[in-house]
């Protein structure tokens, strides 16, 4: 792949600490529904955050399958209907899989742009899935969640990557 000018050169992300973060994402997640926040409708989703960027700095380790198992996680946590979250998040992983090329060449904060509409098409599934089983509309504080959710893209971003950036002062044995 040709690099932009300027862009860092990054080590090769490790397995492990793409699984950790995932599941480290997913406990958040968990957290948060168990909290004071109780299933807020506004609030973000950070394992879509996580999926979604692995999905897009990493395609072939984290896509589709993975998105559809901790899908299923979600349900069984928050006790919903089955497959709604797994749904969302199978979506997630296609659409991130489909940009990760043209989204890496853009700045983080227009990287944030364009993938919010991905969590919005996201959270409308959700929402539509949970109606179509009789569930009640949650009130427009369901259209923050995606919203906030793509404003931490820049967080994730400095903080998902920081594993894999060089050091600034190169070994003079190093060639790179």
């Amino acid at each position: 792949m040709i690099m932009r000018p300027g862009k860092p050169l990054l080590l090769p992300a490790s397995p492990l600490f793409i699984w950790v973060s995932l599941l480290l994402a997913l406990m958040l997640n968990m957290l948060l529904n168990m909290g004071g926040l109780g299933r807020a409708a506004w609030a973000p989703d950070l394992l879509a955050l996580a999926l979604v960027f692995w999905g897009v700095h990493q395609p072939l380790r984290v896509g589709v399958g993975l998105s559809f198992a901790f899908g299923l996680a979600m349900d069984i946590h928050q006790t919903t209907l089955l497959g709604q979250h797994a749904l969302a998040y199978t979506a997630l992983g296609y659409m991130a899989a489909s940009i990760h090329r043209r989204l890496l060449w853009f700045p983080v904060m227009v990287q944030a742009v364009h993938v919010l509409p991905i969590f919005m098409v996201a959270q409308i599934l959700v929402t539509v899935v949970r109606l179509m089983a009789g569930g009640q509309l949650p009130g427009w504080s369901v259209a923050l969640a995606p919203v906030l959710t793509a404003a931490l893209w820049p967080v994730a971003g400095m903080v998902l990557l920081a594993p894999q950036r060089r050091a600034h002062d190169p070994d003079d044995n190093r060639p790179l």
